[in-house]
């Protein structure tokens, strides 16, 4: 495999940036741009692989967000099984009264999901 893709965005040739501009003299031409891959330390390795920027990304997915979601369709909702934990406890807070603010007591509670 390379170290190096094309943006994706079929549009991405037509932007004008000084980043894009190869050739020298009049054959001057807009090129995509190359793209190393990890360029980020594999921060977000899935889709920055793949687009130079967030404008050709959105580019790309308002011209083939559809198809792809018709290629990937769901038909039926997915489920985990979790367990949600509840738990109560003290605490307080401030209203604003005459006076000033005003601390009272109060019983929060804690919520934790699981997964089974």
């Amino acid at each position: 495999m390379s170290d190096y893709n094309w943006c994706h965005n079929p549009d991405c040739h037509k932007i004008e940036t000084q980043s894009r501009v190869r050739g020298t003299g009049d054959n001057k031409v807009l090129r995509t741009v190359k793209i190393k891959v990890g360029r980020y330390g594999n921060y977000q390795p899935n889709i920055w692989n793949y687009f130079c920027n967030q404008s050709c990304l959105m580019q790309f997915l308002n011209k083939f967000g559809q198809e792809i979601a018709n290629t990937y369709s769901v038909k039926q909702p997915s489920e985990t099984p979790i367990k949600v934990e509840k738990e109560k406890y003290d605490t307080h807070r401030y209203r604003y009264t005459d006076n000033g603010y005003e601390r009272y007591a109060t019983v929060g509670t804690r919520t934790e999901i699981k997964l089974k």
